[in-house]
């Protein structure tokens, strides 16, 4: 097989898995609270980055990772797992996987916005116009099929879904700047966030009530393939192709697959102004990195 035909089967295969997580989250929410889920998740991904370093050579890097870098993942531990998909689990708490899960691609837009005071980069009238048509989509979803009537449904969660977003902009930016191997960072980024989970479990009783058995499957799918090994086969399939805008155009059908899982899985009825809505999401995320 050759190179770029490696990359595009590691990215489909990445696609397919992050196409499943939002059906997994909204699952794993009937057994346990947002805090337990992603700490069980965070727990299962610490063990997953593990193997991958033993398994890929990496791991005398972490162990040669110096204070300055430690102190890093400490920060980066902070932003993901732990607040990111605190909130993002908040919000699908309360909404609709359909909602919730198109919502989160809105972080994009907001890294345009947020690149303007972090990065110093210029506020065009293309981005502008992007950013624009991208929270428009993310009204038009936030109405549920209700579009018509101009107001939104459940404002708590879609500000949490929205929130998250920020948070995801925020921990990309921060990311990019550390030039560490991807799995040396994400290992102790996870390290990190899991001893700031565990100290929140501890102070708010999380660990009464966890449930065994099969509720477990949520939290090791999700931390397998949400957390764990779709980053490393993303990466892998960045690291292979000729063309990596080819390659990120493939992220692009994983709201839209993951529409099937969640109509066929969780039952819920797809609204109008979900497809609509996630269309115009894409227009602006398409207009900001083509221009």
């Amino acid at each position: 097989m050759k190179r770029q035909q490696k990359a595009i089967f590691f990215a489909g295969l990445a696609v397919l898995f992050w196409s499943t997580v939002a059906t997994a989250f909204k699952l794993g929410l009937r057994c346990y609270s947002p805090l337990q889920l992603i700490f069980l998740s965070s727990f299962v991904s610490v063990f997953v980055f593990a193997g991958i370093s033993v398994l890929t050579g990496r791991i005398k890097q972490i162990f040669r990772q110096s204070l300055g870098q430690v102190l890093g993942s400490a920060v980066l531990g902070f932003f993901s797992p732990a607040a990111y998909y605190l909130v993002l689990f908040e919000a699908y708490k309360r909404l609709p996987a359909q909602v919730a899960q198109p919502l989160n691609y809105v972080w994009t837009i907001v890294l345009v916005l947020l690149a303007v005071p972090l990065l110093g980069h210029r506020l065009n009238f293309v981005k502008f116009l992007s950013v624009l048509i991208g929270f428009s989509g993310a009204f038009v979803i936030s109405t549920q099929g209700r579009l018509l009537s101009f107001r939104l449904e459940q404002p708590l969660g879609v500000g949490l879904a929205l929130g998250s977003s920020v948070l995801w902009a925020l921990y990309w930016i921060f990311s990019t700047r550390d030039g560490r191997d991807d799995v040396v960072k994400l290992f102790t980024n996870f390290v990190f966030g899991v001893v700031y989970l565990t100290i929140l479990m501890i102070w708010l009783k999380g660990f009464y009530g966890l449930k065994s058995g099969i509720c477990l499957l949520a939290p090791l799918y999700i931390g397998f393939f949400e957390m764990g090994i779709t980053f490393y086969l993303w990466m892998r399939a960045m690291e292979l192709t000729d063309s990596s805008a080819k390659i990120s155009n493939l992220v692009f059908l994983s709201p839209f697959l993951s529409l099937i899982f969640i109509h066929f899985i969780l039952g819920e009825k797809i609204y109008y102004t979900t497809f609509l809505g996630l269309l115009l999401i894409i227009l602006g995320i398409w207009l900001s990195e083509r221009f």
